[in-house]
């Protein structure tokens, strides 16, 4: 990204809640929530990833907002080492995803 350039973005705040711990006992972390951004609208991804039926609905909104996330922040830092080697592969992994087939009911 150019600097002084932004990039045009749709804004979220994520909040994550601790609502249970394996283990009776152990202590639980207050919530935390921060905000940030993303070139795509990220309830039109889950609902896409959802609609595949391939997973529960959890599961899905789980695997979309972790990927969109975690590319996010992959796309905004493209020039850091640390992603050098898993920015292909990612790709790869996401264009199959968006291209596997929606699950019928009779296939559930």
């Amino acid at each position: 990204m150019k600097e002084g350039v932004a990039m045009r973005e749709y804004r979220y705040r994520i909040t994550l809640e601790h609502l249970a711990t394996p283990k009776q006992g152990e202590p639980t972390h207050a919530a935390i929530s921060f905000d940030t951004g993303n070139h795509d609208d990220l309830f039109t991804i889950v609902d896409k990833v959802r609609s595949k039926g391939q997973f529960d609905a959890d599961t899905a909104a789980s695997l979309a907002l972790g990927l969109k996330l975690f590319t996010e922040v992959m796309l905004k830092n493209r020039g850091h080492p640390l992603f050098a080697d898993i920015s292909q592969p990612m790709r790869d992994f996401i264009q199959k995803l968006k291209a596997q087939p929606q699950v019928t009911e009779a296939e559930n």
